[in-house]
């Protein structure tokens, strides 16, 4: 979805949508519209609110949007639809502890919103053209609820109620991929890549037309951070529960969350239910700060993003997907980075968060790009994180 014409836009648009009311349908079928204050989670028609919100300020009520990424990012807007929209919505000032204070409006109303929203949007598209700067936004708001549906899943989790992710990638795990190719092992596996410089982002185009340079990204991708590597030897695979549950059997380390020892095994909660743990699947619900504990342990540590990068370009038996994966590194913005309109996606976070890269088996197919820069504080286990390692 880095490359899009007006056509697969609002395709993509109008499928994503329908994906997001039926993630929200979920929380109304299980009557799981209050939940509780915490970190990481908010109220679902908050969230949904959100979101449809999100894309009808920077694409209806965006008085600049014809300049695309050269748009000074204004605050001047058209009216919203809703006269409310910005007081509860505008997540840049409604702090997150101050929302389960707000009286919203009912859920059918918030869907009645999304679909007004969507509907304006979808007009407004169609009468822009495949070259325009404006289209820069209408993939931003693609994106942010594409990453917003991927949370709806972790607060489901969380919450340990039943849900369908109706967008779900089909997990593929050593263990699948051995049952279909039984000749072919997959155990510890590791390569070792030369020493080598590598740079990180890409060249500084952050004022030209996405259009002019023929696809999207995220301000803090651009820019160019140049890396010398040394030597190193790399996991081809994240680190799978076996060998996670090997370290906290020889520790006594807790164990993570939706984890619990069964009669016959270890067992693993999704969405409510208990079912047996697949030991080859990757180790999930991990934190940054876990992974620590791990790698002293095992006597390895995390890649770098230089690393995991580098890995994940050249080498062609690395599998990424499954799990966002921890890297070693802080987030922090590449030379020459300069913040897209939407400034707050990433110049707040600088510094306090750590870079996690790949995707995972929930993250929806038009946000996974092997370029793509996630980013989270590192006490996080409710996302769908993982890990793998390198050698010291």
């Amino acid at each position: 979805m880095r490359q899009v014409n007006i056509l697969t836009l609002s395709k993509a648009l109008q499928q994503l949508r329908e994906q997001t009311l039926n993630s929200f349908e979920c929380y109304l079928s299980a009557d799981k519209l209050t939940i509780p204050l915490k970190t990481g989670m908010n109220l679902p028609v908050w969230e949904l609110g959100h979101l449809v919100w999100f894309q009808e300020y920077w694409i209806a009520r965006n008085l600049e949007r014809s300049q695309g990424l050269a748009s000074s990012g204004s605050k001047q807007r058209r009216p919203s639809l809703l006269k409310e929209a910005d007081a509860w919505f505008d997540s840049a000032k409604v702090s997150h502890s101050t929302r389960w204070a707000l009286t919203l409006f009912t859920p059918q109303s918030c869907i009645q919103y999304a679909e007004q929203t969507l509907l304006q949007t979808l007009e407004l598209l169609h009468n822009e053209t495949d070259h325009s700067p404006a289209l820069y936004f209408y993939w931003l708001v693609l994106q942010h609820e594409a990453m917003h549906l991927e949370a709806s899943s972790y607060m489901a989790q969380s919450l340990g109620m039943p849900f369908q992710a109706s967008w779900n990638q089909p997990r593929e795990t050593p263990a699948s991929k051995a049952i279909n190719n039984p000749k072919q092992t997959y155990e510890k596996q590791t390569a070792r890549l030369p020493s080598q410089n590598w740079s990180l982002g890409s060249k500084d185009h952050s004022s030209v037309s996405p259009i002019e340079d023929k696809s999207f990204c995220f301000d803090n991708e651009l820019g160019i951070k140049n890396c010398v590597l040394l030597s190193f030897e790399i996991s081809l695979q994240p680190v799978t529960w076996a060998q996670y549950l090997e370290f906290v059997k020889a520790t006594g380390y807790h164990l993570p969350n939706y984890i619990r020892q069964g009669h016959t095994g270890f067992e693993t909660e999704i969405f409510g239910c208990w079912e047996p743990l697949n030991m080859d699947a990757p180790a999930v619900h991990v934190s940054w700060i876990d992974t620590q504990s791990y790698c002293s342990w095992a006597k390895c540590r995390l890649p770098t993003e230089a690393e995991w990068d580098c890995a994940a370009k050249t080498l062609e038996n690395f599998e990424w997907g499954d799990v966002w994966e921890w890297t070693q590194d802080a987030f922090e913005p590449f030379s020459g980075f300069l913040p897209h309109p939407y400034t707050e996606y990433s110049v707040p976070w600088f510094g306090t968060h750590k870079v996690l890269r790949g995707a995972s088996h929930l993250t929806h197919s038009v946000l996974r790009n092997i370029n793509y820069r996630n980013f989270f504080t590192p006490e996080r286990s409710d996302i769908y994180a993982g890990f793998r390692t390198c050698l010291l």
